[in-house]
């Protein structure tokens, strides 16, 4: 399966759980009580692209207005969780230097690679921007990570959850029941091929980081430069 089918495949199956009243609303957004913590390789997504993003949640937020948007500062593509967000987790237990060298070492000699955002994809919970990167840049580092830090004996989850395959970004989240879900939608499928822009990674982002990316619980371990 193509990354096309497959994000149109996501895309065709939560539409219609969304359409069915069968979507899911996190709950835990606005819970002070949520201490799931992890640390995330990403990259960050250039100016230009980030005001077509916010132009297009900006007229959804005129339809629904009590729903999650991610705001400039949070907007980012996961290269690859390396320990995903879990209650407890804290910097404390783990070496950072070892892990800076083990990714330092899954990057070396690799150049920066460019991320097309063009049309809209979802799940139950949410949505997200579909991302393209044109060759095998991401991959290479993407599997140079899982063999390495196997290898290392260091603490991490990588593909526990899911193995990541795409280069998405999550722009909007559900904390609450729809109050005009067909106008949503119908806003929706008038985005869901625009194009939003690309973008060039040249700098990898380590950082530890809360489930939602959120700034003000982000703290960034090193940043790391691509070729």
């Amino acid at each position: 399966m193509s990354l096309s089918e497959y994000y149109n495949s996501l895309y065709k199956d939560s539409l219609e759980k969304i359409k069915s009243d069968e979507y899911q609303i996190d709950s835990l957004i606005d819970s002070p009580f949520d201490k799931r913590y992890g640390i995330t390789l990403l990259a960050r997504i250039n100016r230009n692209v980030k005001d077509e993003i916010q132009k297009f949640l900006n007229e959804l937020k005129i339809i629904e207005p009590e729903q999650y948007y991610y705001p400039d500062s949070d907007l980012h593509v996961t290269v690859m969780s390396i320990i995903s967000c879990y209650n407890g987790f804290q910097l404390s237990n783990i070496s950072i230097e070892e892990y800076i060298h083990v990714i330092q070492r899954s990057i070396d000699g690799l150049s920066c690679f460019e991320i097309k955002f063009k049309g809209l994809t979802a799940s139950p919970s949410c949505l997200m921007v579909q991302g393209f990167v044109e060759d095998d840049t991401l991959y290479k580092i993407r599997n140079n990570l899982r063999l390495n830090f196997v290898a290392s004996g260091l603490e991490q989850s990588i593909d526990k959850r899911y193995t990541i395959q795409t280069a998405h970004s999550t722009i909007f989240r559900l904390r609450k029941r729809f109050r005009n879900k067909e106008e949503f939608i119908r806003k929706v499928e008038a985005y869901r091929d625009y194009d939003f822009g690309t973008f060039t990674v040249n700098i990898i982002e380590f950082v530890f980081n809360d489930w939602y990316q959120r700034k003000e619980h982000v703290k960034t371990l090193h940043k790391f430069e691509l070729k």
